[in-house]
């Protein structure tokens, strides 16, 4: 199956596409970002993503497309533009793949760390990790969209539950069952907030292979290297 992560942004929009196979593993395909100009108006810039995302959807030919949902609070004016190109993103995927599906950022950061507020360094550390790159992909827009194609790919059982159009987002419900994978990771944040070890991660084979066991992605048994992620000290 081929899933492509879209990061949406009005200057930089950044795409990222991955490969699952039967087996849970992913494999990464491509990423990268596609950028308008800044001293272009509006109109002129939304038409530059169409085409961009159009041609990225032309060429990967992708199953199922994942989008970040879009969340400002304090820059109105930037998240109006922002918002109006992740609708022409919409707009453009949805005429060439029917199965488009959001996450929340903290969904995104709790899927691949166990950590809701996981910082973009950590994020980007573990989706080389995962995908087994030599280094952190750039720019961050298209590490994002990586990130956003693996969280789909967890995630990928409760598909529907993620679909855009699922009426139970608007009550609050657009929530997945915590996976076994999740919980392994979560129980490495709470040993690393007790002064147990510096980071998250799979602390031994043991815990590797309950995840294989319990899920059957034995693709993300990279992540066992993410013990060196830090998380930030803590306030006093």
């Amino acid at each position: 199956m081929i899933i492509l992560g879209i990061d949406p942004g009005i200057a930089t929009l950044g795409f990222g596409v991955i490969e699952k196979d039967e087996r849970g593993n992913f494999r990464p395909v491509d990423c990268g970002v596609i950028v308008t100009p800044k001293e272009e108006s509006l109109p002129v810039r939304l038409a530059i993503l169409e085409e961009g995302v159009q041609k990225v959807l032309e060429k990967f030919h992708p199953d199922e497309v994942a989008m970040e949902e879009l969340f400002f609070s304090k820059n109105i004016t930037t998240g109006i533009a922002v918002a109006h190109a992740r609708g022409v993103a919409l707009l453009t995927c949805v005429k060439a793949c029917g199965k488009l599906y959001e996450y929340t950022p903290m969904q995104i950061k709790q899927a691949l760390t166990g950590y809701g507020k996981a910082d973009k360094k950590q994020i980007q550390t573990v989706v080389a990790s995962m995908l087994k790159l030599p280094s952190i992909p750039k720019p961050d827009d298209a590490a994002d969209a990586l990130a956003i194609a693996l969280c789909h790919g967890f995630s990928s059982r409760f598909g529907e539950l993620f679909a855009v159009g699922n009426m139970t987002r608007a009550k609050g419900q657009n929530t997945a069952p915590a996976s076994a994978y999740q919980e392994l990771m979560q129980a490495g944040v709470r040993a690393c907030k007790k002064g147990k070890k510096s980071g998250v991660g799979f602390s031994s084979a043991q815990t590797v292979g309950a995840l294989q066991s319990a899920t059957g992605l034995s693709g993300v048994t990279g992540v066992g290297r993410a013990s060196q992620i830090k998380f930030p000290p803590k306030k006093q």
